[in-house]
């Protein structure tokens, strides 16, 4: 019988190591994520870690993989793999660098970010998000991170710590209002803005006290953050 246990769990390995080759060569690759660093990460990180249990099957699938329920009743999820490759990418974390994390989900995005800098502070306004990340995050040793669940779409204002690196996981339709200021100069702010179907994923950085430059990057969408600036009515 332990003869076939093991045989079992190392074929599963396999399985799993095939699962993770394809995933970062089919989706990540092909979607002009190519930067070395990055791509190691993710064959690194073990993503299957950070999915949930009914979900495993599904961890390296191009998807983004249920979570729950938030208090509004809208479902929260995991990035799709290509999409937290192009993030991280576009970011291009270093060493000694201290990141900003809104959406902390299962934390496996945050596990991708704490791998690459000096340190991340993580807001999740779902207090059994949060906790779920916090056990994932020890049980892979990821200790660089400081976790806090409150609404972070303003990003840290009650902190007057700057960031190298400020990064939303959700959307929202407008930018909100004075994160860009809690940028470090030479700091980026990485967010989706605008409604479904037209949403851009946009690179801000801070070039001077005053001084910022934006870039769109790409299109795509993503459920919009809790208490996400809306529209005003004829704003464009």
């Amino acid at each position: 019988m332990q003869g076939n246990t093991t045989e079992f769990n190392r074929q599963s390995a396999a399985a799993q190591r095939e699962a993770r080759f394809n995933m970062i060569e089919q989706q990540i690759r092909t979607w002009d994520v190519l930067d070395p660093t990055v791509l190691q990460l993710l064959n690194d990180i073990p993503r299957e870690r950070f999915v949930p249990v009914a979900y495993q099957g599904l961890a390296f699938a191009d998807i983004e993989i249920p979570l729950g329920y938030d208090s509004n009743g809208q479902l929260q999820s995991m990035l799709s793999p290509k999409l937290e490759g192009r993030i991280l990418q576009a970011l291009n974390v270093q060493k000694h660098q201290h990141v900003l994390h809104i959406g902390t989900g299962s934390g496996y995005f945050t596990a991708l970010l704490a791998s690459l800098a000096k340190h991340v502070d993580a807001i999740e306004i779902n207090a059994d998000l949060s906790a779920q990340a916090a056990y994932n995050l020890a049980n892979n040793n990821i200790n660089n991170i400081t976790l806090t669940v409150a609404d972070g779409i303003l990003g840290q204002p009650y902190d007057q710590q700057l960031f190298d690196a400020i990064v939303y996981t959700g959307s929202s339709p407008r930018e909100p209002a004075n994160v860009r200021q809690q940028l470090t100069i030479g700091g980026v702010l990485f967010m989706v803005l605008g409604n479904a179907p037209a949403m851009q994923a946009t690179l801000i950085q801070r070039v001077s006290d005053t001084g910022f430059r934006e870039d769109v990057l790409f299109e795509t969408c993503l459920p919009s953050l809790i208490n996400a600036p809306q529209m005003q009515p004829f704003e464009f």
